[in-house]
């Protein structure tokens, strides 16, 4: 692997946090927590384009990460690669430059492997398990794809504390829902439904419906249930906003604020989310978190 090729690899997954829903290091943060959150994201960039397939077949990941040139179509064993190549991190020098440049992050801020090893976990198991029989089941996994981003985001800046962490799984846990809703037919369209059977069956929805160019009555119904639920857990963790001061308090309300406004957006639509995932304009997401900040909403 060519220093050309490696300085590429990291480029080309950096290069993504323009394209995210929420701001990955925004401005106005301190320049340190700006380079550890860019390290941070960069981890969870990758495992995620690992998971969802995104990387070319036998490319400069799988080659940096060490993975045979035979086996470099396959998600699990990329992914065995990357949870190896993590705990060098910890105890020695790792192989792929995100992982390189996340070290000196994981000490710095006194970082734990369970929070990375989680997210590995979630794409393993979105190789595995493609449909989720109840609510509880759906949470379960929200454990392990979206929680550990906020309690990253928690101890990048010292603030954590059990409170802290408690209120921000729940706005994590929010916004992994509100994804899922935003991409009910993207997600059908790569064999994946995150909607759950019980609650399927109890709107009388059927998957077939999920395929639809708009969504029936039925759906629409089932779309409006969890969101609600999604926005039962973004009032839960809205406290947490008020526990911290400064640029972190700006930070944190644009997460909360980035939900209730895509939820917002949903809404707007009456809930048919299958025409393509509906986004939230600017000048709602900044409402948003005006409402976030004076703790209301």
């Amino acid at each position: 692997m060519t220093a050309t090729g490696t300085a590429d690899a990291e480029r080309g997954t950096l290069a993504k946090a323009a394209d995210e829903n929420f701001p990955v290091a925004p401005f106005f943060l301190p320049r340190d927590w700006r380079e550890d959150l860019v390290a941070v994201y960069g981890f969870a960039r990758l495992v995620d384009d690992i998971g969802d397939g995104d990387l070319a077949p036998g490319g400069a990941d799988a080659r940096l990460l060490g993975v045979p040139a035979g086996e470099g179509e396959d998600r699990l064993a990329l992914l065995d690669a990357f949870e190896a190549d993590l705990r060098r991190v910890f105890d020695g020098t790792p192989r792929h430059p995100l992982l390189r440049r996340l070290q000196p992050t994981v000490h710095r801020r006194s970082l734990t492997p369970e929070p990375f090893l989680g997210l590995i976990a979630a794409n393993r198991q979105d190789q595995l398990v493609t449909r989720y029989e109840t609510y509880d089941d759906l949470l379960a996994y929200c454990e392990l794809s979206a929680n550990p981003v906020g309690r990253l985001v928690l101890a990048v800046t010292g603030s954590a504390t059990p409170e802290r962490v408690r209120r921000s799984d729940a706005i994590c846990t929010a916004l992994q829902i509100v994804e899922h809703l935003q991409d009910v037919a993207e997600d059908l369209s790569h064999d994946r439904v995150y909607l759950p059977a019980t609650d399927m069956k109890r709107f009388h929805v059927q998957e077939a419906d999920l395929a639809a160019a708009t969504a029936g009555a039925s759906l629409r119904a089932l779309v409006a249930f969890e969101a609600q639920r999604a926005r039962d857990l973004l009032d839960e963790g809205a406290p947490l906003v008020g526990s911290v001061h400064g640029r972190l308090r700006l930070l944190l309300a644009g997460f909360v604020a980035g939900g209730r406004a895509a939820l917002h957006a949903i809404a707007a639509v009456q809930h048919d989310v299958l025409p393509g995932p509906p986004k939230p304009g600017r000048l709602r997401l900044l409402r948003e978190v005006g409402v976030t900040l004076r703790g209301k909403g």
